[in-house]
């Protein structure tokens, strides 16, 4: 299967973008090799600012832009586009309501050997908590393309969470992806796997591997976190009676809490969390980390067994 990164999906879809738009301008901390935001850089070096190690003032200067009648993508590292910049990020681009996009790779414990200063685990609860902010968290890079294409659609603030490591390529040219409306994967009636990001895949192969053990497990694709598509939870909640979240970030905050506040509004029933148990990764491979933090197939399709057990008789 082939695999790409979706941080190179998201550079090269920048770059074209970048020929059909020349508003679309882009900064950088000083990583644009590694954010990939490299490609428009050399396609377009007059739209292109390195701002240095500066988060800051990245974002500040993103957002005089975005004033100014541009469409700034503002790229660095996950952990310190939100963490680093959050004031910025709150009182200059997300309360005035400007047209900054945020696209910030190396999310999540697959940064691998930098270790726990450079995983970003909380981005995603940092930015959905932020009002006006759109969070999208894309599953492959056909999924990214889309995504990229749709954030610049949005008139507004959006956060893109990206990754280092290289993932399947889950969707054909066929898959069209929506803000704020969920994918169906597989159909199923006896629990659903609500997942997003690099967690989708092993979603998938679980759920591939229960339908062997005659559990229907239904996978949904959550490529939009805030906005949530709460008639998909519902339906879910309503068909499976049971939901599982499947997530590369801590599970306090993120796409298991949005889901279970969608759940406990509506349709209560039983969910269990996959995702890191609040606590900081460490260094390794992407493949260590994964399977020591609980994040891979057989995390999810333990997961799936436990909330059917769990289920009203």
């Amino acid at each position: 299967m082939t695999k790409i990164a979706t941080r190179e999906a998201y550079g090269k879809a920048l770059a074209k973008l970048g020929e059909e738009n020349k508003d679309i301008v882009v900064l950088d901390a000083d990583l644009s090799k590694s954010t990939q935001t490299a490609f428009f850089a050399k396609e377009f070096p007059e739209r292109f600012f390195d701002i240095g190690v500066a988060e800051q003032n990245l974002m500040g200067t993103a957002a005089g832009l975005a004033a100014a009648g541009k469409i700034p993508f503002a790229s660095s590292f996950a952990m310190f586009a939100t963490g680093r910049a959050f004031e910025q990020i709150r009182n200059s681009i997300a309360y005035p309501s400007l047209n900054v996009k945020i696209a910030a790779t190396h999310a999540g414990i697959s940064v691998g050997e930098d270790g726990a200063s450079h995983q970003s685990i909380e981005d995603i609860a940092i930015m959905r908590v932020v009002p006006n902010m759109t969070v999208l968290v894309p599953a492959d890079a056909t999924e990214t393309v889309q995504a990229v294409r749709a954030a610049v659609k949005i008139n507004g603030p959006v956060y893109i969470r990206l990754g280092r490591l290289a993932l399947p390529v889950l969707f054909n040219d066929s898959y069209e992806f929506e803000v704020g409306k969920a994918n169906t994967i597989r159909e199923g009636s006896d629990v659903t796997v609500i997942a997003c990001g690099l967690m989708v895949g092993p979603a998938i192969e679980a759920a591939d591997k229960l339908a062997g053990e005659n559990i229907k497990v239904r996978v949904i694709n959550m490529g939009t976190v805030k906005p949530i598509d709460r008639e998909a939870i519902v339906k879910a909640a309503t068909e499976t009676g049971a939901i599982v979240t499947a997530e590369e970030h801590n599970i306090i905050g993120g796409l298991g809490s949005a889901v279970a506040e969608v759940l406990a509004q509506t349709v209560p029933v039983v969910q269990e969390m996959v995702g890191i148990k609040d606590t900081f990764g460490e260094s390794g491979s992407p493949a260590q980390l994964l399977e020591k933090y609980g994040l891979t197939a057989m995390d999810v399709a333990a997961a799936v067994k436990r909330v059917i057990e769990r289920k009203p008789r």
